[in-house]
This record gives structure tokens, C-alpha cells and sequence, in this order.
């Protein structure tokens, strides 16, 4: 079986695979500080209480946005899985042409979305992660890496909201009744919620129209992304797994 782990900036997820079937998942906080005996020992307790062996994964592959975390995260995985992780990095095989100018500095998440999504769905595509930051990237017909438009993530945005202005409280994210808000707490939501559906459907429709491309695919995947797809038709998959499945696909090329 396959260890497949995206390291985020919030959460480490991590999915197991049997051939191509994703057997089961599980995640972990990123911003713990934890020795590589905390990593081997809680994948190993993970390992026995779902009924499996050590012995039973044959590979580990692993996509990283965090850098400190990995010396601990690949120490603990080669002294208790006692494998060598395969790193997504630049040069490794994905089948996607990276055509921006920095090939280098596009984030390993970013890629393994790309791969998923072009595999999975076809190009051209925009694939569209709601993680900590929210990334839409452009995979043309070919395969090509085209482009890609950065952004806040709905959570760090609403948590700049009620950190820089005092009277104004943490609330909890969702879709409220009514945009026409009656409140603070659903004012703030309707600002959140609805104008994150008006951005996404924005920064889709100028790709298209930037591209001349109408015929795009538009896959989500990632954190609130959910919640996003089911309330906007710009977006015409959401696939919870993506990047779990886009580690599969490049450890298969490998």
C-alpha cells in the first residue's frame, strides 16, 4: 500500500492507498511542533488500530508547502516505516509541463492539484484549491501549466476581519439565510460567504475571457471549497481527495 501526505500550512493529510482504491484517510496538525519519534510513532498507532501492518506499506510519497517540518516528518518515517519517501520536488516526473517562467517556484500542492485534475477531469482546466491561501491554476489541453491567481483563503481572510477590528467577533463561517444581514454576526457572514462566491466566479469568468478558452473545466477541491461549489455553478466538481489522488498519480509515473 501507498502513504500518500500533503503537508499544508494548517493540516498534514495523509491517505492510504490500495492500488488505486484510497483505502482511508486521516489528518494532523501542521503547526505542532513534533520529533520524528512523534511522527513514526503516531503513523505506526495509526497503522495498528485500523488493523494493518508496518510491513504493509511499501511506499511513501509526500508533497510539502512547509519546509520546516521535514527533516522530522522524513526522519520519522524512514526510522519507523523504514522507507525513504519519494519528495515532490522540481524534476520529478508528473506528466505536466510547467510553462511559467519560475518552473521552480510553483508551490508542490499547486503541482500535485495540477496532475490530479488534468488526469482525472481532462484540460483545459482550472483547478481551484480553498486551502490557507486560495490558488486557481490553468492546465491547458496539452498538459501545459499556464498560469495561476493567488489569493487569501476564506479563513484567513474572516480571521483578519475580527483581528484587526476590535468589536467585531469570531464567528463561524457559513452561508447565511439572507444576504440582506440584520445583524453583526450574519452581516459578517454574508460579507464572507457571498463575497467569496462573487470573487471565485470573477477571477473564473476573466480566465476563460484572458485565455479565450469557454470550454474549461472547473475542479475544486480543499478546506471550505464545499461549501463554495454547492453555491456557485462556475464550479463544476468538487473533489474532496484531489491532491491525495494527484500523489497517487505521481508516484505512479515515478
Amino acid at each position: 500500500m501507498l502513504f500518500a501526505i500533503d503537508v499544508g500550512n494548517t493540516n498534514i493529510t495523509v491517505g492510504i492507498f490500495d492500488k488505486a482504491e484510497l483505502i482511508d484517510t486521516f489528518r494532523m496538525t501542521t503547526g505542532i511542533s513534533r520529533t520524528s519519534d512523534e511522527y513514526g510513532m503516531y503513523f505506526a498507532d495509526w497503522l495498528n488500530l485500523h488493523g494493518m501492518k508496518i510491513s504493509d506499506i511499501h511506499a511513501v510519497i509526500i508533497a510539502s508547502v512547509v519546509p520546516n517540518v521535514m527533516h522530522s516528518l522524513n526522519s520519522g518515517i524512514i526510522k519507523y516505516l523504514h522507507i525513504q519517501p519519494i519528495i515532490v520536488a522540481p524534476g520529478i516526473k508528473t506528466g505536466i509541463n510547467v510553462t511559467i517562467p519560475n518552473p521552480r517556484a510553483l508551490g508542490a500542492d499547486r503541482l500535485v492539484d495540477a496532475v490530479a485534475a488534468y488526469e482525472i477531469y481532462g484540460g483545459p482546466v482550472i483547478v481551484i484549491d480553498f486551502g490557507t491561501a486560495t490558488t486557481h491554476d490553468l492546465v491547458l489541453a496539452d498538459g501545459s501549466f499556464n498560469s495561476g491567481v493567488t489569493s487569501p483563503g476564506i479563513r484567513l481572510a474572516a480571521s483578519a476581519l475580527w483581528t484587526g477590528a476590535a468589536k467585531l467577533p469570531e464567528i463561524e463561517i457559513r452561508k447565511p439565510d439572507s444576504i440582506l444581514a440584520k445583524d453583526t454576526v450574519t452581516s459578517m457572514q454574508a460579507g464572507i460567504f457571498f463575497g467569496y462566491i462573487g470573487q471565485t466566479e470573477y477571477i473564473i469568468r476573466k480566465m476563460k475571457e484572458e485565455s479565450g478558452l469557454d470550454n474549461i473545466k472547473v475542479v475544486a477541491t480543499g478546506g471550505l471549497g464545499k461549501l463554495i461549489s454547492e453555491n456557485t455553478e462556475a464550479i463544476d466538481v468538487y473533489d474532496s481527495n484531489l491532491t491525495l489522488q494527484g500523489l497517487r498519480l505521481i508516484y505512479e509515473k515515478q
